[in-house]
C-alpha cells in the first residue's frame, strides 16, 4: 500500500491529477518510468474505461473516485520526462546487456583455456603411458632374446661335451706382422672314450624328431606336449640315477596314465632310441640291465630338457 501511494504522488507531482495517476498505478505499471508510458500511449483514453487490475482495490488504497474525472491530457513536459526516462531506461537496459555480454565472454573464454588445458594434460598422460608400455614391451622382448641367446649357448656347450670337445673354443689372437711372436700353444690329450662316450648323431637326431612330431600333435596345446616331455625326462632320470633298479627299467604299455601322456604319442619309439624292447608280446617296454648306456640316457635327458625349456623348440621344423 505505501509503495502505491509513493508512485501516485511522484505522479502528482509531475502534474497529472490523482485519479489519474491512481489509474495508471493500478494498471499493472509497478514502476514510475512503466506508469509514465503507460500514460503517453493512453493520453486520449477516457477515465470511464477500466484497468488492468480491479478499481476496487485503487479505491480502498487512495480512497479516490476515478470516474468522475472525464480524461486527462499530456503536455509536452511530461512526453519529455517520459522521453528521458525511457533513454535513461533503454541505456541501463544496453549498458546491462552489454556487461552481460562482457561476462559471457570471459566465462566462454575461460572455458576455453579450460578445456584446452584438460586436452593437453589427457595428451601428455596418454604420451607417457605409451612411452612407458613402449619401453616394458621393449624391456620383455630384450629379456627374452636373451634368454633365448643363453639356452643356445648351454646347448652349444652340452654338445661340444658330448662330442668330447672342449666347453669353449680357444680364440684366436690377432697380432701384428711386426710384433708377432712365436705361440706355444698345449697339445690337448686325447679324450678317454670310456669317461666321455661320443654318441652317433643320429641317434640323438631320432630322438629330437620324436620330440618334435609330439609337439607338432599338440600344437593347439601345448600343455600336453610339456607334460609328454616331462614324463619321458622322469623315466630318463630315474633310471640314469639307478640304473641297478629292476622297477624302474620296466613299463607296462596298457597303463593308462602312461597311454594319456605318453602311449599314444611317439613316446614309445623315443624310448626305444633310449634301449628299452618290447617284452612279453608287446605288453611292456623293458630296458635290460646290460643295455644301459650312460651316454644314450644323458643325450635323451638333454634334449628333453632343451624341448621342455626352448619355446621355439619345434616351431621352425617341418
Amino acid at each position: 500500500m505505501e509503495v502505491y501511494k509513493r508512485l501516485v504522488g511522484e505522479l502528482e507531482e509531475m502534474g497529472f491529477s490523482k485519479a489519474i495517476a491512481t489509474k495508471a498505478i493500478c494498471s499493472g505499471n509497478s514502476s514510475i518510468e512503466d506508469a509514465i508510458n503507460w500514460l503517453v500511449e493512453h493520453e486520449n483514453d477516457t477515465a470511464d474505461s477500466e484497468p488492468q487490475t480491479p478499481m476496487k482495490q485503487a479505491e480502498v488504497l487512495v480512497n479516490v473516485n476515478i470516474e468522475e474525472s472525464d480524461g486527462f491530457h499530456i503536455s509536452e513536459d511530461i512526453k519529455l520526462r517520459a522521453k528521458e526516462l525511457r533513454n535513461q531506461a533503454w541505456k541501463r537496459k544496453a549498458e546491462l546487456e552489454r556487461k552481460l555480454e562482457r561476462q559471457r565472454e570471459k566465462e566462454r573464454i575461460r572455458a576455453g583455456k579450460e578445456l584446452l588445458e584438460a586436452k593437453r594434460m589427457a595428451e601428455e598422460s596418454e604420451r607417457k603411458r605409451f612411452l612407458s608400455q613402449n619401453k616394458a614391451e621393449k624391456d620383455e622382448e630384450r629379456r627374452a632374446r636373451e634368454n633365448i641367446r643363453q639356452k643356445l649357448q648351454q646347448d652349444k656347450l652340452e654338445r661340444r661335451e658330448m662330442l668330447g670337445l672342449p666347453r669353449e673354443a680357444p680364440v684366436p689372437v690377432k697380432v701384428k706382422p711386426e710384433t708377432a711372436e712365436p705361440q706355444i700353444t698345449k697339445k690337448l690329450e686325447p679324450v678317454d672314450p670310456g669317461l666321455s662316450p661320443v654318441k652317433p648323431a643320429a641317434v640323438r637326431d631320432n630322438m629330437r624328431e620324436c620330440l618334435r612330431s609330439i609337439k607338432r600333435q599338440n600344437k593347439d596345446d601345448n600343455a600336453k606336449a610339456m607334460r609328454a616331455f616331462k614324463t619321458l625326462l622322469i623315466y630318463v632320470t630315474n633310471i640314469f640315477n639307478n640304473p641297478d633298479n629292476d622297477k624302474l627299467r620296466k613299463i607296462r604299455i596298457s597303463n593308462p596314465l602312461f597311454q594319456e601322456r605318453v602311449g599314444k604319442f611317439e613316446g614309445i619309439e623315443f624310448l626305444e632310441l633310449c634301449g628299452f624292447e618290447r617284452v612279453d608280446g608287446g605288453k611292456f617296454l623293458l630296458l635290460p640291465r646290460e643295455n644301459v648306456d650312460i651316454g644314450v640316457l644323458k643325450s635323451a635327458a638333454i634334449e628333453l630338457h632343451n624341448a621342455s625349456t626352448n619355446p621355439f623348440f619345434g616351431l621352425l621344423s617341418g
